[in-house]
């Protein structure tokens, strides 16, 4: 990383979680390299998902400290922390004034130099535009500042980090990619580009998946799904996402329940409804194919029929959800009477398929 930096700043804030930088031999060594090279290093920590009160509170601490570059080294909540840190500092202000249905002023895009090293594989921060900020509570909400400049400048993305990441975080994390790469590809604005990308993603997933939860050292899977992870963030970036990832911002602005965790466990009876709703339609769309063509992927097999292997990804999900035992909502205290305000307020513009507020009562009722 020194040569990396070298000549590019003076003031270094490293951004992590967890005090991961002390975790490491590895870490202690790079932050060792960088002193002895003459660079002024300040550490941030968060915990759990940020919030704009927490940004606010780490921008203000480091104004006179002035860092010229934000290294950001964790899961995609670390990321996102420190994309929103990188472009607020030059701003000096709340970022809430800048959130996507929040505030009431668009970012300029200017920022410092930002560096992401996730150490899970899962939200694709790496390779996004927006930081995710949430704020629990009954007013709660969980939205994007955004602006096509906050891309990470350097991405650093090393399976070997990612190691020691415990099996229910790999799972969900897991989990999380296979949704963004699954929904951008169903996504009505997908392209041929973000196809390609999202199958290949797939394809590294149901290879790897099951056996980094199993076995969190075996190197060639952690590859595998780090890459599906970048490749999610790219596609997501650009396709965009569904009903799921929808869910995923209503449910999580009213209660702390991490994004994994609702993306998991919504992803099976989503695709579910997405496919059945989908079967009942005389018209054969580039949904049916796509569905049917992710079905050929993931059971190896060519014939069948596209019914066949539609269901066939449904049935995977359901399978490989109950495999990585991922939890259900009723375990964070969510009340069956709130599931109609969570449907009021989800969206999913961009999913192949539209439904009604009680189906999405339904299908949260379903995960309870």
């Amino acid at each position: 990383m020194p040569a990396i930096l070298k000549g590019r700043a003076q003031n270094i804030l490293i951004i992590t979680g967890m005090k991961f930088h002390f975790r490491y031999p590895a870490m202690t060594d790079t932050w060792s390299a960088l002193k002895t090279n003459g660079f002024s290093i300040r550490f941030e920590n968060i915990a759990g998902e940020p919030s704009p009160t927490v940004i606010d509170e780490i921008t203000e601490r480091n104004l006179s400290f002035n860092p010229e570059i934000i290294v950001a080294i964790g899961g995609g909540s670390v990321i996102d922390a420190g994309k929103a840190i990188s472009a607020m500092l030059p701003l000096a202000c709340s970022v809430k004034s800048y959130l996507e249905g929040v505030g009431n002023q668009s970012h300029p895009g200017i920022k410092k130099f930002f560096i992401a090293i996730p150490t899970t594989s899962g939200t694709g921060s790496e390779a996004t535009a927006n930081a995710v900020l949430s704020e629990t509570g009954p007013n709660g909400y969980k939205k994007s500042l955004r602006h096509e400049n906050l891309v990470p400048d350097i991405a650093l993305v090393d399976p070997e980090l990612v190691v020691d990441c415990p099996a229910h975080i790999t799972a969900a994390s897991g989990m999380d990619a296979f949704t963004q790469l699954l929904e951008s590809f169903l996504s009505v604005k997908s392209s041929p580009a973000t196809d390609t990308l999202a199958l290949e993603g797939i394809s590294r997933i149901h290879a790897s998946l099951e056996r980094v939860v199993s076995d969190g050292e075996d190197i060639g899977a952690r590859s595998d799904m780090a890459y599906a992870a970048l490749l999610s963030g790219i596609t997501l970036s650009n396709a965009g996402l569904g009903l799921i990832h929808g869910f995923a911002s209503s449910i999580g602005g009213l209660y702390p329940v991490p994004h994994g965790v609702i993306c998991g466990t919504m992803m099976g009876v989503v695709n579910r409804y997405n496919i059945n709703a989908l079967l009942l339609q005389k018209t054969i769309t580039a949904a049916h194919e796509k569905y049917s063509l992710t079905g050929k992927l993931l059971s190896a097999r060519d014939d069948k029929d596209m019914r066949w292997y539609m269901q066939f990804v449904a049935n995977y999900i359901d399978e490989l959800t109950e495999k990585l035992k991922i939890g259900l909502l009723s375990k964070y205290n969510i009340p069956e009477a709130d599931l109609g305000h969570i449907a009021e307020n989800t969206d999913h513009k961009a999913n192949p398929v539209q439904f009604e507020r009680e189906q999405l009562v339904e299908m949260m009722r379903e995960r309870l």
